[in-house]
């Protein structure tokens, strides 16, 4: 695997990219040579923050964690990345693929099938409105929801604003 490591609002020592590299060097068995492997450690307030960006194909395994410390952030960020392989392992199964030749899956253990599987069990619809970002995000908090989808009376598109992890708001807009 190839590493591109970035620090954020830190710099980022020989040693915590050494092991992130050793934490992560136990997927090299599933990955190729060639795959990339994005790393970005930041520092907000008090929190050591790690995003591990790994894209495979069609496929992106991405986690992000967020402790005081940032060795737990690497472990913590490897076990979710490990999950990740095992549920993808169990879809490619499922679907019987023989075009898994991107991993070598022999070493990760298939998720059992009685663990549940999310499905869309119910449909909204509602009536949009035209509405500025501040009435939407006025309404997402009067909701009390964690995003809000509306048309944009300025752009005349359907946007979605929505709380993000650090207590701000965020905007998806659509480009077609």
């Amino acid at each position: 695997m190839r590493f591109t490591i970035y620090g954020k609002n830190m710099h980022v020592s020989e040693g915590l990219k050494e092991t992130l590299k050793k934490k992560l060097g136990k997927f090299d068995r599933y990955f190729g040579q060639e795959t990339e492997v994005y790393a970005t450690f930041s520092k907000e307030k008090n929190y050591q923050m790690l995003e591990v960006t790994i894209p495979v194909g069609k496929t992106i395994l991405r986690a992000e964690e967020r402790s005081e410390d940032m060795v737990t952030s690497i472990e913590d960020v490897v076990n979710k990345l490990e999950g990740q392989l095992r549920k993808h392992k169990t879809k490619l199964q499922k679907r019987n693929q023989d075009e898994t030749a991107k991993f070598n899956l022999e070493g990760i253990e298939a998720i059992e099938d009685d663990v549940f599987q999310p499905k869309v069990v119910r449909t909204k619809k509602f009536a949009v409105k035209p509405m500025n970002v501040d009435e939407a995000t006025l309404q997402m908090e009067l909701l009390g929801h964690d995003f809000f989808v509306f048309l944009n009376g300025d752009t005349d598109d359907v946007n979605v604003v929505y709380m993000r992890k650090d207590g701000n708001y965020g905007l998806i807009e659509p480009t077609f």
